[in-house]
């Protein structure tokens, strides 16, 4: 069976943590920050993990860190 691709964006967006979860940046945080309030963007600033829907598609993109 040949190798498999990892997608490159994926790759860049998606961290498998040790204990096998995905987790991704939040959104939201780049710019027009002056209308957040500090409590938002400091929630915004950490991780979230890959919701339950997404997570089968997330895993065939990067096939080799599972």
């Amino acid at each position: 069976m040949p190798k498999l691709k990892t997608h490159k964006g994926a790759r860049k967006r998606f961290k498998v943590t040790a204990k096998k979860k995905i987790v991704h940046k939040k959104a939201f945080k780049s710019h027009l920050l002056s209308s957040k309030d500090a409590k938002r963007k400091r929630r915004l600033g950490k991780k979230a993990e890959v919701s339950r829907a997404d997570r089968t598609a997330v895993k065939k993109m990067l096939p080799y860190e599972f």
